[in-house]
C-alpha cells in the first residue's frame, strides 16, 4: 500500500511519524559534516527541498532532540554507526527568511527583527541560568522587534555566545531561505538599504563569531561577495553548477521511478519526464523538481505544480522590461531554440538592468533554464553554456506569463488578435491604439524612459505575445539582422484554412516622413522591396493568401495601414 503524500509538509518530524512518502536524504547529513566547511551556503531552485532538508538537520544535531534518534532509524545516516553518537549533541540556532516579502525596508528590517526576537524567546532560559553577566542580560532584554541597528545586527553572534557557554559547545546555525528579502528588495527598490543591513548581520555571526561551530545558509541565488558577504572567506558556496550534494536535493530518475513503482503509475513515466524533468546539478542530469512529483503522485494529473507555487515577479519584470535583445532570446527560447553565453554563479542585483548575463544567470540558478552543454574556458577562463527552457512545466510557465502582460492590462489585445485575425484593419487600429496607450509604459519602467527604447521594448513583447497566442495556428518567425525599425514579423500559417500575414514595425521619422501615414507607406513599400513573401511563397503559399500590413509607431500613437 502506498503511503500518504502530505503536501507542503515541511516538517521532517511530522513527515517520518506519520509515514508520509518520503525520499531519504539523510547522507547529506554525512556529506556536509565531513567536508568540515565552516559555513554553506547552497543554492537551489525553490520547492527542492531545501527547508525539509535543514529541519532535518536541525532535528539531527540538535540538542532539544538529544532523546529522537527513534526519527532516524531504518534510514540511510542511521546506517553509519558513527553518527548515531553525534545525533542530538549540539546547540542549534535556526530561523528562516521565508517570509520576509515586504514593499519597504522598514517593514523588511521589522520582521527580520521580530524572527530574531523569536530566538531569544525560544531561549528564555538563559535569563535565569546564571551564565549572562549584567550587560548580557540587558542586551538580551532590549532584543525586540524595535531594536536598534547595533543590537539587530549583534543578535545571533551574541545568541552563540551565550549557548555555547551554557552547554560549552559551539553553535550550528541554519538559515533558511536568505535571499527572498533580497529579490524583493530588488523588485521594489530598497536593494541598497536591505543589503547593508544584512551584510553586518551575516559578517557578525558568520565572520566575526568565535562561537560558531558549523552554519548552512539556503537560497535560490548566490548573491555577490561584494555586496552581502564581505569578508566572509570562510564560505563555501554550492550552486547549481558545484558537484557538492548534487543529488542531494530534487529527485533523481531512481528515485521518480520508484515512486512512481509505488503508486502504479510506472506506464506514465515518459509523460513525467517530459513534464517535470531536466534539472542538472553539478554533473547529476535528470533530476527532477520534488513538489510537482509529489503533487502528481497525490493528485495523478498533468499540471504546472511548480512555477504556480509563488509569484514569478522578478524573473517576469526582467523580461518584461528586459531589452530587445532579452526579448529576442526568449521567442528562440519559446520555440525550442538554445541560448549560448556565459554565466556568473554570483548575482549582482545591480547588473541586473544593464547585462544580459546576469538576468540569464538569475534564470538558470532558479530552475527555468537548464544547461544542455557545458565548454569550459571558452574564452579568457569564462566557461560557455548552452541553456534551454527547463521542460513543458516552465514553458507554460512563460507563455501564461507573456499573455498575461496584456490581458491583465489591456483587454484590447485579445480584441486586436480577432481583428488581425479576420483583416479588419480599421478594429486593428482602433485596439492596437488602446493597447500601446495603456501597456507600452509597463514594458519600460526605468527611471528615463526615452522615446525610442519604449516603442521598441513594446514591440519585442508583442511579438512574445503572438508566439504564445497564435501558436496553435502560426509559426512566428521575426528578422532579427535589420533592428527595429526596418524589422519584420512573418506569420506562417500551420493551415491551409488561414493567410499568411507579414508585418513591418516602423518607428515615426519627421525627417523623412510627412506623416504616420508615410511611415506606414515606407513600411509596406520595404515589405516588397525586401520580398519578405518570397520564403512563404517557396513554401507553396500562394500571393493572394499572403496579407502584409505596416505598423507606424510615434510615441503611444499606432497607424496600422
Amino acid at each position: 500500500m502506498s503511503r500518504p503524500v502530505g503536501i507542503g509538509m515541511q516538517d521532517f518530524e511530522k513527515v517520518i511519524t506519520e509515514n508520509n512518502f518520503y525520499v531519504d536524504k539523510t547522507l547529506f547529513i554525512k556529506e556536509w559534516w565531513e567536508n568540515k566547511d565552516e559555513v554553506t551556503l547552497i543554492t537551489r531552485p525553490r520547492r527542492f527541498g531545501k527547508t525539509l532538508t535543514l529541519d532535518m538537520v536541525e532535528k539531527f544535531f540538535s540538542l532539544k532532540y538529544a532523546d529522537r534518534g527513534d526519527l532516524f532509524e531504518g534510514l540511510a545516516i542511521w546506517e553509519e554507526k558513527e553518527y548515531q553518537e553525534l545525533q542530538g549533541t549540539f546547540p542549534v540556532i535556526s530561523l528562516s527568511f521565508a517570509s520576509i516579502k515586504d514593499t519597504c525596508f522598514q517593514n523588511a528590517r521589522r520582521k527580520i527583527c521580530y524572527l530574531l526576537e523569536n530566538l531569544y524567546s525560544e531561549n528564555i532560559f538563559l535569563l535565569g541560568s546564571g551564565i549572562l553577566t549584567p550587560s548580557e542580560e540587558a542586551f538580551f532584554k532590549r532584543v525586540s522587534a524595535d531594536m536598534g541597528d547595533a543590537e539587530a545586527t549583534l543578535a545571533l553572534h551574541e545568541l552563540s555566545k551565550y549557548l555555547c557557554r551554557f552547554y560549552r559547545k559551539k553553535v550550528v546555525i541554519l538559515l533558511d531561505e536568505y535571499d527572498t528579502p533580497m529579490q524583493e528588495a530588488y523588485v521594489y527598490g530598497y536593494w541598497e538599504e536591505l543589503a547593508e543591513f544584512t551584510r553586518s548581520i551575516f559578517n557578525s555571526a558568520f565572520k566575526t563569531n568565535p562561537d560558531l561551530g558549523r552554519a548552512i545558509m539556503t537560497g535560490i541565488t548566490r548573491v555577490s561577495k561584494e555586496s552581502i558577504f564581505s569578508d566572509l572567506n570562510n564560505l563555501e558556496a554550492v550552486t547549481i553548477i558545484s558537484e557538492k550534494y548534487q543529488d542531494s536535493f530534487g529527485f533523481t530518475q531512481d528515485e521518480v521511478s520508484e515512486a512512481l513503482r509505488e503508486y502504479g503509475l510506472s506506464d506514465k513515466e515518459e509523460e513525467v519526464r517530459a513534464w517535470y524533468d531536466g534539472f542538472t546539478f553539478g554533473k547529476k542530469t535528470d533530476i527532477y523538481n520534488p513538489w510537482s512529483i509529489i503533487n502528481y503522485l497525490d493528485k495523478k494529473t498533468f499540471y504546472s505544480y511548480w512555477v504556480n507555487t509563488s509569484s514569478n515577479s522578478l524573473v517576469g519584470k526582467l523580461i518584461r522590461e528586459g531589452s530587445r535583445d532579452v526579448k529576442m532570446v526568449m521567442e528562440d527560447l519559446l520555440k525550442g531554440g538554445k541560448l549560448h553565453t556565459y554565466i556568473d554563479e554570483q548575482m549582482v542585483f545591480s547588473l541586473l538592468d544593464t547585462r544580459e548575463s546576469a538576468v540569464w544567470s538569475l534564470l538558470l540558478a532558479s530552475g527555468y533554464l537548464k544547461v544542455e552543454r557545458f565548454i569550459p574556458n571558452e574564452k579568457r577562463g569564462k566557461h560557455g553554456y548552452d541553456l534551454v527552457l527547463t521542460n513543458q512545466e516552465v514553458r507554460m510557465m512563460f507563455e501564461q506569463m507573456i499573455e498575461g502582460w496584456f490581458s491583465d492590462f489591456t483587454p484590447s489585445y485579445n480584441d486586436f488578435i480577432r481583428a488581425l485575425l479576420r483583416a479588419d484593419v480599421k478594429s486593428m487600429n482602433a485596439y492596437m491604439n488602446k493597447v500601446a496607450l495603456e501597456t507600452i509604459s509597463y514594458f519600460d519602467t526605468g527611471k528615463k524612459p526615452s522615446e525610442a527604447a519604449e516603442p521598441e521594448k513594446f514591440y519585442h513583447g508583442f511579438v512574445l505575445g503572438l508566439i504564445v497566442d497564435l501558436a496553435d495556428r502560426y509559426t512566428v518567425t521575426s528578422n532579427r539582422e535589420s533592428g527595429f525599425g526596418r524589422y519584420d514579423v512573418i506569420l506562417e500559417p500551420l493551415h491551409s484554412k488561414d493567410d499568411a500575414i507579414i508585418l513591418e514595425f516602423k518607428v515615426y521619422d519627421p525627417e523623412e516622413e510627412g506623416s504616420l501615414k508615410d511611415t506606414v507607406k515606407s513600411a509596406l513599400a520595404q515589405i516588397d522591396e525586401m520580398q519578405y513573401a518570397a520564403s512563404l511563397e517557396t513554401r507553396g503559399i500562394s500571393p493572394e493568401r499572403i496579407r502584409k500590413y505596416g505598423f507606424a509607431f510615434e510615441g503611444k500613437k499606432v497607424l496600422i495601414g
